[in-house]
């Protein structure tokens, strides 16, 4: 019975070193792990009319779950960029065994080192403080025409395209139009509230 109980202790304190690396070790790039809703990445995807054998680039993949979808429900090529080891293996693995292969791969690297000019687009689920970061080096580095996506947060220097506000999604077009969220809403008829 007592060497019963070791080995539940065993499989238990594994699987949470698991779940603590999967969880703790995003946090030190500056992005706690926290994966999109299936409907949330399609719509996202849709807003920003992604097409058969365009390249999609998910900045921190994750679980994989943007560039499978990218790949298998549009047709599109898709590259994620994870700087978390574990999920870097597990997504390497769900890209490896997938019937995607050939349209999807993932890289071990920081995306704010990571050259974005062949994207046609980018699908980024930060912070705003990261948006903040990454607004100048996208409005550089991206080629007009390119698309990037952004889940719950804007760029605030940048005027989206288009807005859906139940799933909190913001889509833009390189180059980007200047005058941020306000911009839009007005623009857009719709209500400012202001300080």
């Amino acid at each position: 019975m007592i060497k019963f109980l070791f080995i539940i202790l065993y499989f238990v304190s594994i699987l949470s070193l698991i779940y603590g690396l999967w969880t703790i070790v995003p946090f030190f790039y500056g992005l706690p792990w926290v994966p999109t809703a299936k409907d949330r990445v399609r719509r996202a995807l849709e807003m920003v009319g992604l097409k058969p054998d365009e390249l999609l680039y998910d900045l921190g993949a994750g679980d994989g779950r943007i560039i499978l979808m990218a790949a298998e429900e549009f047709g599109a090529r898709a590259i994620g960029i994870e700087a978390s080891p574990l999920q870097y293996a597990f997504t390497w693995l769900r890209c490896f065994f997938s019937g995607s292969k050939s349209k999807v791969s993932v890289r071990r690297e920081n995306f704010y080192r990571t050259d974005l000019s062949d994207a046609d687009v980018v699908f980024a689920y930060l912070t705003s403080d990261q948006a903040i970061r990454l607004q100048d080096d996208l409005a550089a580095q991206l080629k007009p025409g390119a698309r990037v996506v952004a889940v719950a947060f804007d760029f605030p220097d940048w005027k989206p395209n288009d807005f859906d506000e139940g799933y909190l999604l913001f889509a833009y077009e390189m180059p980007p139009e200047k005058g941020g969220m306000a911009a839009y809403l007005v623009e857009n008829n719709e209500e400012v509230d202001l300080p």
